[in-house]
């Protein structure tokens, strides 16, 4: 898994503003490859708790969002979307923010 080259403090900064424009809670950092459809090396990917009712055109927003703020591509998995053996796999494999 690649390491964010940013510092927590802009790396929290950033969340919270992408959380809050889109209605997310963001619970922790996930392992290259999670999600497929963010291509890259340097992808990083997220797993995040809906606060409100959010379309997916809200959700690909978010992911542009934060990519803009990072600089690099950005998945976000939400974990309502998380089901059985697979869901606790992805849940367990989380690194806490």
């Amino acid at each position: 898994m690649n390491v964010i080259k940013t510092d927590r403090r802009t790396l929290m900064g950033h969340l919270q503003a992408t959380g809050k424009d889109f209605h997310l809670k963001f619970l922790g950092l996930l392992p290259h490859g999670t999600a497929g459809h963010v291509p890259g090396d340097d992808a990083v990917e997220f797993l995040a708790e809906k606060q409100a009712d959010i379309s997916l055109l809200d959700l690909a927003g978010a992911e542009l969002d934060l990519s803009e703020r990072l600089g690099r591509p950005v998945a976000i998995v939400l974990d309502s979307g998380l089901r059985g053996d697979y869901g606790a796999r992805v849940r367990a494999s989380l690194r806490p923010l």
